[in-house]
């Protein structure tokens, strides 16, 4: 018996090591869960936008501490304007980083309005989930006093994928289009750590599933197979929510941040843009 204790003791050790360990990471992806989602890199309220396309940078004052901040892309010529884009952008730096993708829609004749998240580029304010969506209706709601619905797009990139989806479920529009997605947040978490209770760690749900099924409009989704941030398998689950009418785009090959350089994205975009 007295040669079995150390053992026991190493074992059981090893075991509060461990459960410590389980512990602390958890801790930490609780803690930490809004700087892994929301890379946001803002930027002073006298910040002067330099992008070659013609643009209007607009803030929208929501309150006294918070305001939402919209840059609007035009064509070229803008006498043949076709409609809008409003474009939902993902989690990354700001508009500036979304910027270099404007040009495959207004090449098309259609305005490109972006607006920046809460803590992102010039907007400020609480970052809440509902704070997303209640700007996202602000922003189909200055476009609707400029634009009929059936020349508005809404388009998701990514984290904006969730927020598109959500306002197309109420909204009236021509198109949904989704580059990237994922099926809900919670589920994105439980995929990357399944040892991990993240229905209830995970603060932000974006359930694009629960949104999916109420959308009317047509609906277009483009995801690449090799995509390491959100895993194919992950957006997958979509397919049994979409409408006879809708489509799922595979790309093969495709990361989550080069699906534009691909033909078969651009031709298929090229085609919804010109329907």
């Amino acid at each position: 018996m007295s040669r079995r204790k150390p053992v026991t003791k190493a074992i059981v050790n090893a075991a509060r090591g461990m459960l410590f360990l389980y512990a602390l990471i958890g801790v930490l992806l609780w803690t930490f869960q809004d700087k892994l989602l929301f890379q946001a890199t803002p930027l002073p309220p006298d910040y002067k936008y330099s992008f070659k396309e013609p643009h209007r940078d607009i803030a929208v004052r929501l309150n006294e501490k918070e305001q939402l901040s919209i840059v609007e892309f035009y064509p070229a010529d803008t006498n043949s304007t076709r409609g809008v884009v409003l474009y939902f952008h993902g989690n990354r730096d700001n508009i500036n980083h979304y910027a270099p993708f404007v040009p495959s829609f207004t090449k098309h004749g259609y305005e490109v309005w972006m607006m920046d998240y809460p803590g992102y580029g010039k907007s400020t304010g609480e970052v809440t989930e509902q704070r997303f969506y209640s700007d996202a209706l602000l922003l189909y709601k200055m476009a609707e006093k400029q634009f009929k619905a059936d020349s508005i797009i809404f388009y998701g990139k990514s984290l904006g994928t969730g927020v598109a989806t959500e306002l197309a479920s109420h909204a009236a529009g021509k198109r949904l289009i989704l580059e990237t997605p994922y099926y809900s947040i919670t589920s994105l978490a439980a995929d990357r750590f399944p040892i991990y209770p993240a229905s209830t760690m995970v603060n932000y749900k974006f359930p694009l599933y629960e949104f999916l099924p109420y959308v009317q409009i047509p609906v277009s989704i483009f995801h690449g197979t090799d995509d390491a941030v959100i895993p194919y398998s992950n957006a997958e689950q979509l397919k049994k929510l979409l409408k006879k009418t809708d489509e799922f785009i595979t790309i093969e090959k495709g990361t989550h941040n080069d699906l534009s350089t691909f033909a078969l994205y651009q031709q298929k975009l090229d085609s919804l843009l010109n329907r």
